[in-house]
């Protein structure tokens, strides 16, 4: 007999009461979890804002690689100065053309052009809607193609292992050494001198700072599988030439070709870093594995609590490494017996982010409120940019935590501090500083009009005449010497940045504080337009 229940209006079985109650019950349980999943993952915004100053700023600072390419540039490369140069460079399978130049002269490098190329990878895999929303997102992936599709070319890509790879192309000794990219000042198209390719079987950091530039770009060309494969590939058998045992000593060691420009200091660094980098690209567990070794972080000085060792630079990825595995602790979380070590990187990241803020003294600071993180030394702002990105990732991932602060030592810091950080060290780069100067070429109404630049300093033939003059090796030393500001406006640019007093002399023959580097530009590129609206993408 069947049983029913009296609504007043409505009446219905028992059986089928129970079955509404269910049916409310079961959709309540959906909606509401996905309602917690959703407000549990990171505030993505998903309308696209109107350009800021900041997006302007961004659009600028993307330029710059633009101006650096080597090799047969693309027609819409939009440098009307620059044209095709290096296309037989490296007397090697495939030659060794492409990839970009370092600086101001005509060399390559490709240790900090590594490293350029993962903090663009991560920049994008983190905020795609923000290069998105400013139209920039086909450009900064075409950028970090350039390099990889380079980078590709160092090596035997093709091969599960390999013995050797090619590091730098060009350069010189010393200052006073008959090399032309030291005696000549030329534009790059101009340039007939050798150029020597340096090769290492040695080189545990480099080769590790390269496996992280190809995982990482394979995160970001998920949708193209083949090419995503293709730089997995390449970077597995980068990382396993790094950790090879009889491979432990510096590519620099005892080269002075290498050695004066970008000399590597460690290794073990760029280890964990690209063990991390290894693992979000692969889901291997061995990665992981070793990137929480004990003995790893031993030998990287992990836990030192070296002050240095809190700025990240070309040759210091110690905070980008604990960044990046806080990361993992935080939204993934891989317990035991991972999580002991993944939470001691996690402490010092915190503490990275404390030596930061100025209440601490951790470093010193400038009248005009840049901080000093390489002592005074030139080229301060490329270290100011990366702790500013670095500082910006923090605080999104407390927001995306639904932190609202941490604790240095027994005070309580919000978020908007470490944010207030950040901003005003990119407000300072884009000319809130006592000069009143942007040291981002072309962004603002004042910035440097003197850049030391080869190929910026030297105005480039009209082609309308036969007889117009081609400059010599030693003939462009007129325009480097030249009262003029450079004819060619190095769009984009971050300058190596004032003196430790805030003031700035804009002098091509300044070369230490008037002179754009790769590594320089993409940890402004990174930071610059991160600042006032975050994007969210990684999930």
């Amino acid at each position: 007999m069947k049983k029913y229940v009296d609504f007043g209006c409505i009446v219905c079985s028992h059986k089928a009461l129970l079955w509404t109650i269910a049916a409310i019950l079961f959709a309540f349980l959906l909606i509401g979890l996905s309602i917690i999943v959703s407000k549990s993952l990171p505030n993505k915004k998903d309308h696209l804002l109107p350009p800021d100053d900041y997006s302007k700023a961004l659009h600028t600072a993307l330029r710059f690689f633009n101006a650096q390419k080597s090799g047969r540039l693309p027609k819409d490369n939009n440098v009307s100065w620059r044209g095709d140069y290096g296309l037989s460079d490296g007397n090697v399978k495939g030659g060794l053309v492409g990839g970009y130049y370092d600086a101001g002269d005509n060399s390559k490098l490709h240790f900090p052009l590594a490293f350029s190329m993962t903090m663009l990878s991560w920049s994008v895999i983190e905020y795609s809607t923000k290069y998105k929303a400013i139209d920039e997102y086909d450009h900064v992936k075409e950028l970090i193609k350039w390099g990889t599709d380079y980078l590709l070319l160092t090596f035997n890509s093709s091969a599960t292992t390999i013995d050797q790879i090619y590091s730098q192309v060009g350069g010189a000794q010393n200052l006073t050494q008959n090399s032309g990219d030291v005696k000549c000042w030329q534009r790059l198209e101009d340039v007939q001198y050798e150029r020597p390719v340096q090769v290492t079987t040695q080189g545990p950091g480099l080769a590790a700072e390269m496996a992280a530039t190809l995982a990482a770009a394979s995160i970001v060309f998920h949708d193209n599988m083949e090419y995503s494969k293709t730089l997995l590939e390449g970077a597995t058998a980068l990382y396993n030439f790094a950790n090879d045992k009889g491979k432990c000593r510096s590519y620099s060691l005892n080269n002075s070709n290498i050695a004066r420009h970008y000399n590597s200091t460690g290794y073990w660094d760029e280890i964990i870093w690209s063990a991390a980098w290894m693992f979000y690209a692969s889901g291997n567990i061995s990665y992981l594995e070793r990137a929480t070794e004990d003995t790893v972080a031993t030998h990287a000085n992990a836990f030192s609590r070296i002050t240095d060792l809190r700025v990240l630079s070309w040759d210091n990825k110690l905070p980008t490494a604990e960044l990046l595995l806080t990361r993992l602790r935080i939204f993934l979380g891989s317990g035991y017996p991972y999580e002991s070590l993944l939470r001691r990187y996690h402490n010092e990241a915190v503490r990275n982010m404390c030596s930061y803020l100025r209440q601490f003294n951790v470093f010193n600071w400038t009248k005009g409120g840049l901080i000093l993180l390489n002592h005074g030394r030139p080229q301060s702002l490329q270290y100011v940019a990366n702790a500013a990105f670095l500082a910006s990732l923090f605080a999104d991932y407390m927001n995306a935590t639904g932190v609202p602060g941490w604790y240095c030592g027994p005070y309580f810091i919000s978020s908007d501090k470490l944010r207030f950080f950040a901003s005003s060290q990119v407000n300072y780069i884009l000319g809130a500083n006592p000069m009143n100067m942007s040291y981002l070429v072309g962004y603002g109404d004042k910035f440097p009009k003197y850049v030391y630049h080869h190929g910026a300093s030297i105005r480039r033939p009209s082609g309308n005449t036969k007889n117009e003059k081609v400059y010599t090796c030693h003939g462009g030393w007129a325009w480097f010497d030249s009262a003029k500001p450079n004819p060619n406006e190095i769009t984009g640019a971050m300058v190596g940045g004032p003196y430790k007093s805030d003031k700035f002399e804009d002098d091509r023959k300044d070369r230490s504080h008037t002179e754009p580097t790769l590594a320089g530009n993409a940890g402004t590129s990174c930071c610059i337009g991160l600042i006032n609206h975050q994007w969210w993408d990684w999930y």
